[in-house]
C-alpha cells in the first residue's frame, strides 16, 4: 500500500492554520488539534464519501461527527481546506459574530458542523442515533465520530457504547485519540482509563488499535481496516495513539498546551517547524 505522499504538505499547512488561529485569537487550544492532524486530513480527503456543496441531512454520504469539540482549530482548518467554507474565514477564529467558535456549533450554520461539541462526552450519542437513522433508511453509508481519551471519563459515553454494541450499530467507526493527556495532567494521574480495548469488547465492539496515529499510512491503513469489518454486527472502535502538539517539538510530550496560546516568539518557533507550503496561508 502506497504511503500518501500528496497529504504531507497538507499536514504542514493545516499545523501552520491551527498556530496561526490560536495565536492570533490568544486562546485556544493547539495541542490536541496538532495531534489529530493527520486523522482529519487523511479521514475528510483520502478517505469519507461525502458531497459539496454541505448537506445538513447527509443522505447516501457519510457523516462525521467530532466530540472533543475544543480541537476546533483543526477542524476548521481541515473543513476550510476540503472545501467547506473559505480559507479566509479562518483568521475569524473566536472572534465576535465569527461562524469559527472556540467550540463547535450549528446556529450560525457552518458547512461541516453537525452538531454543537462544547460540552464533552455527548458526541457519541449523537453519532450512535445518526447511524441507527441510517440503518432503519436502509442508508449504506457510514458514520464517524472522533473522541478523546479524556472525555471518555465521562459516564454517557458508556450508556451510548453500551447501546451501540446491543443493537447492532455496525454502521459506525469510532476513532478515540488516545494521547494520553487533559486538561488537568496525564490521564493516568487524573482518572485512569484501564484497558480500554477490553472494555469496548466486552461492550459488543469490534476493536481496533493504532499506535501511529501521527503517521499517514497508519492512519489511511487504520481506516480501510475499518471499512473491512463494518456491517458485520458489531460498531467499531479504532484506539489511535497519538502525539499531543505533534510537529512542534515544545509542544509536545505534555499537557501543558492543551489550552494555551503560542506567544509571538512560539509562534514563530512553530512555523519555522512548518515551512510555508504551496498551499499559502489563509
Amino acid at each position: 500500500m502506497p504511503k500518501p505522499h500528496h497529504l504531507d504538505e497538507k499536514v504542514i499547512q493545516t499545523r501552520r492554520d491551527i498556530v496561526r488561529m490560536v495565536h492570533g485569537a490568544k486562546s485556544g487550544h493547539p495541542g490536541g488539534s496538532l495531534g489529530c492532524t493527520e486523522f482529519l486530513i487523511t479521514l475528510f480527503q483520502n478517505h469519507m464519501n461525502y458531497q459539496l456543496p454541505f448537506d445538513m441531512d447527509g443522505i447516501g454520504q457519510d457523516l462525521f461527527f467530532l466530540s472533543n469539540g475544543h480541537i476546533s482549530p483543526v477542524f476548521y482548518s481541515v473543513l476550510a481546506r476540503s472545501g467547506f467554507f473559505s480559507i479566509k474565514e479562518l483568521s475569524t477564529f473566536r472572534k465576535i459574530n465569527s461562524r469559527l467558535q472556540g467550540h463547535p456549533t450549528t446556529h450560525e450554520g457552518l458547512p461541516g458542523v453537525r452538531v454543537a461539541s462544547g460540552s464533552l462526552g455527548q458526541g457519541l450519542s449523537v453519532a450512535v442515533g445518526a447511524a441507527l437513522s441510517k440503518k432503519l433508511n436502509q442508508d449504506s453509508t457510514l458514520v464517524y465520530a472522533l473522541l478523546g481519551d479524556g472525555e471518555l471519563q465521562e459516564g454517557q459515553n458508556w450508556e451510548a457504547i453500551m447501546f451501540a454494541g446491543g443493537n447492532d450499530v455496525d454502521n459506525l467507526i469510532v476513532t478515540v485519540d488516545y494521547n494520553g493527556q487533559q486538561i488537568d495532567g496525564a490521564t493516568q494521574d487524573v482518572l485512569p482509563l484501564g484497558n480500554l480495548e477490553n472494555k469496548f469488547q466486552s461492550f459488543g465492539w469490534q476493536v481496533l488499535t493504532n499506535n501511529r496515529g501521527n503517521d499517514l499510512y497508519s492512519v489511511k491503513e487504520g481506516l480501510e481496516n475499518a471499512l473491512k469489518v463494518a456491517h458485520k454486527s458489531k460498531p467499531i472502535v479504532i484506539i489511535m495513539k497519538t502525539e499531543m502538539g505533534n510537529g512542534v517539538d515544545f509542544m509536545m510530550h505534555s499537557h501543558q498546551w492543551h489550552g494555551i496560546a503560542p506567544n509571538d516568539q512560539q509562534l514563530q518557533s512553530a512555523l519555522d517547524q512548518n515551512p510555508t507550503t504551496s498551499l499559502g496561508d489563509y
